[in-house]
């Protein structure tokens, strides 16, 4: 508390100090015999970072539309996925862990969003500060409260029982990836070039989950190159249009 005392005392005066916030990857995947994982949270700014972490089921209908359902509020034991703690302080420059503990069923694929969001510590959060202290973190971010932005992650939870069954299939004009496994395949680094190599889209990521397929139109002159994820298992796939 007193190196949180010395972090508010310093910050008071300067009303552009903030935190930024970095998540690192956008994606987590908990393969079948993996039940926890850590997150990074890194605040590369000069104020401190109050933080909390939400955390959402993504459940799917058969339309394909997904509802958000949200786990906080629940009892613990009711809660699937365990975000631990659910309140940080990220000082500035410094780093701080989330632990993820899932312990629900696993006999088909589930996802989850976590939320980082930083907030303006007040009575009913459990950061433990007092209203004074509170009051100088408020008025030291009087410049950027405003742009305090929430980021968010999203968790892939494999099957216990999981398999992959995923391939490229070329067609006149296009090519096809579908998935016939019961676990999420991605496309990583999806580059579409030139034959030079020079004149590229930017690389993107692709996530085709049980049962999905996502096709590529294929022009001719183009060279696509990706890699191909099931799990820690990764393929290089490359040819021309």
């Amino acid at each position: 508390m007193r190196l949180l005392l010395t972090l508010l005392a310093v910050l008071a005066p300067c009303v552009h100090a903030a935190p930024e916030l970095n998540i690192g990857s956008m994606y987590e995947y908990l393969e079948g015999t993996r039940s926890t994982a850590l997150k990074r949270i890194y605040n590369s700014g000069d104020g401190t970072a109050f933080v909390k972490v939400a955390v959402a089921e993504l459940v799917y209908g058969a339309d394909g539309k997904v509802q958000e359902v949200s786990m906080d509020g629940l009892p613990t034991e009711q809660r699937t996925l365990i975000a631990s703690p659910a309140r940080l302080i990220v000082p500035a420059k410094g780093m701080q862990q989330v632990r993820l503990l899932f312990r629900g069923e696993r006999t088909q694929e589930r996802y989850f969003r976590l939320r980082f969001i930083p907030v303006l510590p007040d009575k009913q959060d459990s950061f433990g500060l007092t209203a004074e202290e509170t009051r100088q973190y408020g008025e030291s971010l009087k410049a950027g409260v405003n742009i305090l932005a929430g980021y968010g992650a999203v968790v892939f939870v494999k099957p216990t029982q999981t398999r992959y069954d995923s391939d490229v299939v070329q067609e006149p004009g296009r090519f096809a990836i579908p998935n016939r496994g019961n676990a999420t395949v991605v496309l990583d680094h999806f580059n579409d070039c030139d034959s030079s190599g020079r004149d590229c889209t930017t690389p993107v990521k692709h996530h085709i989950r049980p049962g999905g397929q996502m096709v590529f139109d294929k022009k001719p002159g183009r060279a696509y190159s990706f890699v191909l994820e099931e799990g820690e298992k990764r393929r290089s796939i490359e040819f021309n249009g």
